[in-house]
């Protein structure tokens, strides 16, 4: 009786993907949690910045185990410092973002992402977007706005939205326009090459805008949270969601790769529970509900693989 050579690999690429992005939204919610007890005991730019450095240092290393790094990722290395500088942006906008905003409200602005995405991806890519994806998005906005009101109609007509919310808004709109880009400017570089490369450009952009910053920081000081946060972060907020999201971005269409976005505060109010911190309301957690409804019409639609087989 002979036996097989492999094993079979029974998933596809789409369904990988999928499970990136599950892990992706699970991890990101982390550092809605964590950052919000830390955000202002640190400079966002300073603690991005060596946050930065140390999840470089880490896919750096994951590429040297693996030896897979060659000469021609570094063609056109202008790629890197855009995409490397759009995603500093968003983080350090997002600890700006929580100084004043809750975990849970910053966590529903990330959810407008997914309409942001698919607006980008229709321009950077002419992905279009069915009549399923498009009530998905916009049942999503509705339930990320009523989060992000706090469940209170007066707020929705007065416009009443928190500083914390708008700055994060900014950051939002950096990472939607991010994840179709990396496919534009992807050139065949695997995921974790491409990310590697991309954390380097951002890390050097953060210090030579922060330096000021980051020498005034007390580092020695800091209380054991800010630690913690910054370990968490780097590593599996950073380096892994980097290469998480590089990885499903190249096989999945941009609004299905953003589409788990709407996990967020569905995940942000477990990790709440796990801190012993407070969870929203019921009206506020019926807004979660509808982002997870949107999450599920988005997967129910077919996967359109990218024109291209992305290197593994």
């Amino acid at each position: 009786m002979r036996e097989s050579a492999e094993p079979v690999d029974m998933m596809s690429e789409p369904a990988r993907g999928h499970l990136a992005m599950l892990l992706f939204s699970a991890l990101v919610a982390g550092s809605f949690a964590l950052g919000a007890q830390v955000a202002n005991l640190v400079s966002p730019v300073a603690f991005t910045a060596v946050r930065f450095v140390l999840a470089t240092a880490l896919v750096g290393i994951a590429i040297m185990v693996r030896g897979r790094v060659t000469g021609s990722s570094l063609a056109a290395p202008w790629r890197y410092l855009v995409l490397g500088g759009i995603f500093a942006l968003y983080f350090v906008l997002m600890f700006e973002g929580l100084k004043t905003a809750s975990p849970v409200s910053t966590s529903a602005v990330f959810t407008l992402t997914p309409a942001l995405s698919a607006l980008f991806g229709w321009f950077l890519l002419r992905q279009r977007t069915t009549p399923r994806i498009a009530l998905a998005l916009a049942l999503g906005a509705a339930g990320a706005l009523w989060v992000i009101f706090r469940a209170d109609p007066m707020a929705i007509v007065k416009l009443n939205i928190g500083h914390g919310e708008k700055i994060f808004f900014l950051g939002s709109i950096a990472h939607a326009f991010y994840t179709p880009l990396v496919r534009r400017l992807n050139r065949g570089e695997s995921a974790l090459v491409f990310s590697f490369w991309t954390m380097v450009a951002g890390s050097a952009l953060l210090w030579a805008y922060g330096w000021a910053e980051i020498a005034a920081t007390a580092w020695r000081e800091m209380p054991a949270v800010v630690w913690v946060t910054l370990g968490y972060t780097a590593f599996f907020a950073s380096a892994v969601t980097f290469v998480l999201l590089q990885y499903a971005t190249l096989r999945l269409p941009a609004s299905k790769v953003m589409a788990y976005t709407y996990l967020t505060p569905s995940w942000v109010v477990v990790w709440q529970l796990f801190l012993g911190q407070p969870v929203p309301s019921l009206l506020v957690c019926s807004g979660i509900g509808l982002t997870v409804t949107a999450l599920l019409l988005l997967l129910k639609d077919g996967d359109a693989m990218p024109a291209r087989t992305p290197a593994k």
